[in-house]
């Protein structure tokens, strides 16, 4: 399956979502940036809320597609360790990229959610929704993240994704919601005709803001 863009995706994952369609205790948070053009599709087609989690995935320093981690709101930081020693990353170089991105993380929570009040989960139903789940630290950070907010059921969704890091992230979220899990992944971007960077003022339009 190969779609258009990530709104197309948003309105694909969104027919295995329908079971969601205007329930009042559910939001939809969509991580940044990739994952907010889908999500907004997700939350128009169901008509539900539309929120932004940050998120920053920590990239390996010389391969900065390639996830070893990743950081959320409430200090919530995941490590890949596997991927780590693979790579052969130094401890202080992780130090280095998580600084880097924790700063990045302070600037799209005020960029992305200017004047707003900090996000509040409390008895909500928390659907979490990226383009896409390759190595699934970004949305395992997201997960954590939305539990330390007072989410009292978390939900990732993606269009596509592996099957063992759907199985990753089921392991701490409540559940899990793919519209394709296809034999070999591969890098996300294949699955989609257009993969182009998402600049801020689209995730912005997107919010609605």
């Amino acid at each position: 399956m190969l779609y258009a863009d990530r709104r197309a995706a948003g309105g694909a994952l969104a027919e295995r979502l329908t079971h969601l369609a205007g329930h009042l205790d559910v939001i939809v948070l969509g991580l940044p940036r990739g994952g907010v053009p889908v999500a907004a599709a997700v939350a128009k087609r169901l008509r539900l809320p539309l929120d932004v989690l940050v998120v920053r995935k920590l990239g390996v320093p010389w391969h900065r597609e390639l996830a070893m981690g990743a950081i959320a709101p409430s200090g919530v930081m995941i490590l890949q360790d596997r991927i780590i020693k693979r790579a052969g990353v130094r401890p202080y170089e992780v130090e280095e990229v998580a600084t880097k991105e924790a700063e990045e993380l302070e600037r799209q929570e005020r960029a992305y959610r200017p004047d707003k009040p900090p996000l509040a989960l409390e008895d909500r139903i928390a659907l979490i929704i990226d383009d896409g789940l390759a190595t699934g630290a970004s949305m395992l950070a997201a997960v954590r993240a939305a539990r330390a907010l007072g989410a009292k059921i978390v939900i990732a969704a993606a269009p596509v994704g592996s099957s063992d890091t759907i199985r990753r992230v089921g392991e701490e979220a409540d559940d899990v919601v793919v519209d394709n899990t296809p034999a070999e992944l591969g890098a996300v971007g294949q699955w989609y005709d257009d993969f182009g960077q998402v600049p801020d003022a689209d995730v912005l339009a997107a919010l609605g803001r």
